[in-house]
């Protein structure tokens, strides 16, 4: 069940970055608007279930929500901003690259058990993210890397906070209702460049209920059964996913740099789930 579950989230986040790319890059509507319409519709749609589920009130209440509601934000925001000026390839690489990094360094921190098997693969999967960023040809974009490496920095926190969740529904309708009013003051300050089309805010509903609000339940779901730095890794299949939906969706161009890049992502997160034996 947990290995399904993790599937299901992992393909919709992939989704979640080409339909965000695909409202973006089309200009049908602007990253604040997109990210204010993403959070709020995840929100609508997870008040009444979490109601419906009646899942017991978290420990840390709305203390917890607070925290990781900004760290929601944060990431929202600044994945939709980075979408703007980066392909939904590499855009995704960037940010599981940077994941990894946050809930390694937090299980480093913690000292939870890392098997060497998972050092190796890290270092191979890293090693992808280094074939893909390093300069020259169809190096990304500066502004919208450090935009996405910001996003995904703030997503590993969120994944963090969400570990062991016993009341994940719940959790995750507080946590965006917590980041809905940050986006809405936002929203207010930048209240004259905002573009809204239809296009855009279906687009931006389907990100907000589908592949987040109902995608990040699942996600807190299979978080109870994944250590940190499995629940790094295995994000990091994200990018395949994303850049192959890139290439089909949105004609985004197959590169010799993003192939390699995803059969060392691929070869490193393989190595890193096998269970630890004597050879390794």
């Amino acid at each position: 069940m947990t290995l399904l579950l993790t599937m299901l989230a992992l393909l919709a986040f992939a989704a979640n970055s080409i339909l965000c790319r695909l409202a973006l890059a089309a200009d049908t509507i602007d990253p604040v608007s997109f990210t204010l319409l993403r959070l709020l519709s995840g929100m609508l749609i997870l008040l009444p279930i979490a109601s419906a589920t009646r899942e017991p009130a978290p420990s840390k209440g709305w203390k917890n929500a607070v925290l990781s509601g900004s760290a929601l934000f944060i990431y929202a925001l600044a994945f939709s901003l980075g979408y703007v000026t980066i392909a939904s390839g590499i855009g995704t690489l960037i940010l599981v690259g940077a994941v990894q990094f946050s809930m390694f360094a937090w299980a480093v921190i913690q000292k939870d058990p890392i098997s060497r098997s998972k050092w190796i693969g890290a270092g191979i999967s890293f090693a992808g993210l280094i074939v893909l960023v390093s300069p020259g040809l169809t190096a990304p974009d500066l502004k919208g890397a450090t935009l996405m490496s910001a996003a995904g920095i703030a997503w590993g926190l969120y994944s963090i906070r969400g570990r062991g969740a016993r009341s994940p529904v719940l959790m995750t309708a507080r946590n965006f209702t917590c980041a809905v009013p940050i986006i809405g003051i936002t929203a207010a300050l930048f209240f004259q460049s905002l573009e809204i089309s239809p296009r855009g805010a279906i687009i931006a509903v389907l990100s907000g209920s589908l592949t987040s609000g109902l995608a990040y339940v699942i996600w807190y779901r299979a978080l109870r059964h994944l250590s940190t730095v499995t629940a790094s890794m295995v994000q990091l299949l994200i990018p395949v996913l994303a850049a192959a939906g890139g290439v089909v969706f949105l004609d985004e161009p197959l590169t010799a740099r993003l192939l390699i890049s995803s059969a060392l992502i691929l070869g490193g997160v393989g190595l890193g789930s096998l269970k630890q034996s004597g050879r390794i």
